[in-house]
């Protein structure tokens, strides 16, 4: 027989974060240590759901790799880049 063991521990929270969590706890006749358990539980498990860490292979194209005058770590000059080759069509 398994015994459920619990810990005690003190988190600090945002006032505003506090007040609404008691407010919910309220609401849904619970505790405001019971939402917390439910909400990181959630949380944990959503992160859990996004993969396992693997990576993913992303799709690659033959071509003759950067057009001359292209930089992209330059955001600006790409945006002029694409917005004047809409023009030229």
């Amino acid at each position: 027989m398994s015994m459920l063991r619990h810990m005690r521990t003190t988190v600090r929270l945002d006032d505003s974060l506090s007040r609404q969590i008691k407010r919910l706890a309220a609401e849904e006749q619970t505790t405001f240590t019971a939402l917390l358990e439910q909400a990181l539980r959630e949380m944990l498990q959503a992160r859990k759901g996004r993969g396992d860490g693997k990576r993913v292979p992303l799709p690659t194209f033959k071509g003759q790799g950067l057009q001359p005058g292209v930089d992209l770590d330059d955001s600006a000059a790409l945006l002029e880049l694409m917005e004047g080759s809409d023009e030229a069509l």
